[in-house]
């Protein structure tokens, strides 16, 4: 299988950016690390290490912190731990499981490698770096260990993989959305404004950007539940909201798909009433 490899690279507002990417038949996926005041924010895919290395090798780093356990953002922990010797740091919900062989499908494999090993210590509320203290949030919603990462000095917000795009149109199966807006809602407590995401990068006006994707899911969950209650299915609602079919639906068999957005709000709605 041939993957179409690239890798970009920029300092912006003092914080050093790699963003990796990889495309294969039409999905085109990326990832992005960052690294500011000593501190490294996750780790890139392991299918990528032979450009984040590089870029790894150029940082002055002294912790690593990660804001989840998928094989995105944790693919070169391994090279991190064993060849630098950083410490690394995450929510202890998935440290026990990132001590495991990674177990996750082919398509993800193929697209961000395999995962080896590496042992995490638990993350606290706080953090300090050279010349900062950093708040912890915890955003669950994308994976159930999601952590946002606040420096409280310069304003600047790490959310991992909680914004990504403002019109969310196909999630994971394990994401609930219901979660994310209630993380949205956490984060958006907080005072900042500019926001580094794992996958969309750079938003200099971050706090509205968060604002208007809570929005949206907030306008979308009313739907479904609306349609919900007018009697439509699942399916129906899906194909009324979601008409279009993108290819990462049909690469993951399923595993990426709109009708998890409908569910997720569904089984929420089921739980609480």
């Amino acid at each position: 299988m041939l993957f179409k490899k690239d890798f970009t690279q920029k300092t912006l507002n003092g914080v050093q950016m790699g963003n990796g990417t990889i495309a294969f038949q039409g999905v085109k996926l990326n990832v992005h690390s960052f690294c500011t005041d000593g501190v490294l924010i996750d780790t890139g895919a392991r299918s990528l290490e032979k450009f984040f290395i590089p870029f790894f090798e150029n940082l002055s780093i002294d912790q690593v912190m990660i804001t989840h356990y998928h094989e995105d953002h944790t693919g070169c922990a391994t090279y991190l731990q064993k060849e630098k010797k950083f410490p690394l740091y995450m929510s202890n919900e998935m440290i026990a499981s990132c001590k495991e062989k990674a177990d996750y499908p082919l398509y993800r494999q193929l697209f961000w490698g395999k995962r080896k090993p590496f042992h995490a210590l638990p993350i606290a509320n706080t953090f300090q770096s050279r010349n900062a203290t950093w708040s912890v949030i915890e955003t669950p919603g994308h994976a159930k260990d999601h952590l946002s990462f606040l420096n409280r000095d310069t304003g600047q917000l790490f959310t991992g993989d909680l914004y990504c795009q403002e019109k969310t149109k196909v999630v994971l199966r394990e994401e609930s959305i219901p979660m994310i807006i209630e993380s949205l809602e956490r984060v958006l407590t907080y005072e900042f404004d500019e926001v580094f995401c794992s996958h969309a990068g750079h938003l200099k006006n971050g706090r509205i950007a968060l604002q208007r994707k809570l929005n949206y899911l907030l306008d979308l969950q009313g739907n479904i539940l609306k349609m919900h209650k007018e009697g439509l299915s699942s399916e129906e609602i899906k194909s009324q909201l979601f008409p279009k079919k993108y290819p990462i639906m049909r690469f993951s068999q399923g595993e990426w798909d709109s009708i998890h957005i409908v569910h997720s709000v569904i089984k929420q709605h089921s739980t609480v009433c």
